[in-house]
């Protein structure tokens, strides 16, 4: 049975995705909020008793609308019994989705749960180079469609206006506060939240170019009882919360020194990782890069291959193993096994590697890829992480509760999170 979120929680989140779950939950850390991020609804007795924030991790980005709302509203449903405050649903900062959800639908599913009217959305990340103008999304300098994510395996994303996305996805009406309004202050963003509330809008996309313009928006946002966005947003309302005394009493400790070998899985194709395998495997850690087609025509034999490689390599030296591809690569096994079939494959097997890496002695692990991330976590059967120093924006050191039984240093990193020398970078931060 789970027990109810402590009464003292200030601030719960309900996370699409586990690498999504460890940037919030890194953020409100970096606030101050003494903070946990479970796999899940978590287990009677598993949360200390001062956590002042709980991200509640899904794997619900990509699985059918219908099911991502049954487990955002199961979610949100234990927060809300222990009295959470404000309640926010963690989204990627490039708005991954498709015109059929996720992001509207649990929106419209958790804006009624909470009695809000229009909800602040606002997915802008500027540590990360994700800002939103006049609705649209940006990466870097780059429009989102004309950026990498326009070949984003899972959910490739073709449309930058976000006002236009996310009504596509939602039951009625979305409107825009424009950075004009956002320049004015928290009380101009409310007022302008009331108005849009007022017209009937479900929802308001909210542009925010700086981390001073989501401080704003953090304030305006938790005078509601929720909202949706990513870590950014989540860091402003929580700055707010300390702010007005609502939260920061919490005492976050150190992570204590786990040491031990270190691996690193990667099932991430963006630019940013391969990138980051080409540097890595330059700087002297021993890589086996994958063939993805033969992932998912040979996987019993890929597997075993991959055994048989660990087995062969010295043992306290740090290895990487690497399902990820380029874009061309990926489309063309997509179109020979099915979209769903690829990923599944690739997720699965790379799961195996974590269970038996650990099994053999691994004790630091660096995992690449969001849905990656989620199917390696489930494998080791990781209940919630203890969230621990930022290696990169969005991306911190954790140790793993639950699932393993012996000390686990963790870090799940989205696919285009993180420096050329970030896996190198992270490994010493395990230790």
């Amino acid at each position: 049975m789970a027990q109810e979120a402590s009464g003292k929680l200030a601030l719960g989140a309900v996370a699409d995705d586990y690498t999504g779950a460890t940037d919030l939950a890194n953020s409100l850390a970096r606030q101050g909020l003494k903070t946990i991020q479970t796999i899940g609804i978590p287990r009677d007795g598993l949360l200390p008793d001062d956590v002042e924030a709980v991200v509640v991790a899904l794997k619900s980005r990509s699985i059918p609308a219908a099911e991502a709302v049954a487990k955002s509203r199961k979610a949100y449903d234990w927060l809300s019994a222990g009295g959470c405050a404000h309640v926010l649903f963690k989204i990627c900062s490039t708005f991954d989705s498709t015109d059929a959800g996720n992001i509207g639908p649990v929106t419209d599913a958790l804006r009624a749960a909470t009695g809000a009217d229009t909800p602040i959305v606002c997915p802008a990340f500027p540590g990360a180079a994700r800002t939103v103008y006049l609705g649209h999304l940006f990466v870097g300098d780059r429009l989102l469609s004309e950026s990498p994510l326009r070949h984003h395996p899972l959910n490739p994303m073709h449309d930058p206006d976000l006002v236009r996305v996310l009504a596509r996805q939602s039951e009625g009406d979305v409107g825009l506060i424009p950075y004009t309004v956002v320049e004015q202050g928290a009380d101009a963003v409310a007022d302008a939240r009331a108005v849009l509330a007022h017209e009937g809008k479900v929802a308001a996309i909210a542009d925010a170019l700086t981390d001073r313009h989501l401080e704003i928006l953090g304030d305006a946002a938790a005078r509601t009882p929720f909202s949706t966005g990513g870590s950014g947003l989540g860091a402003g309302i929580a700055a707010a919360m300390v702010r007005k005394g609502r939260a920061g009493q919490g005492k976050s400790e150190a992570l204590p020194a786990i040491g031990g070998r270190g691996a690193i899985l990667s099932g991430s194709c963006s630019v940013a990782t391969l990138e980051q395998i080409d540097r890595a495997e330059a700087a002297g850690i021993a890589t086996l890069r994958l063939d993805p087609m033969k992932i998912v025509a040979e996987t019993d034999a890929t597997f075993e291959t991959i055994r048989a490689w660990i087995a062969q390599q010295q043992d306290e030296a740090p290895i990487l193993i690497a399902a990820s591809a380029p874009p061309d690569v990926v489309a063309q096994v997509q179109e020979r096994f099915g979209r769903d079939a690829a990923g599944h494959a690739i997720e699965g097997l790379l799961a195996r590697c974590a269970a038996h890496l650990v099994e053999s002695g691994v004790r630091r692990l660096v995992v690449a890829g969001g849905e990656t991330s989620g199917a390696v976590t489930d494998a080791l059967g990781i209940e919630a992480l203890l969230i621990g120093p930022e290696i990169a924006p969005g991306v911190p050191a954790t140790h793993a509760l639950g699932g393993t039984k012996t000390p686990l240093g963790l870090v799940l990193k989205s696919g285009n999170f993180g420096g050329p020398d970030f896996f190198a970078k992270a490994l010493s931060v395990l230790e």
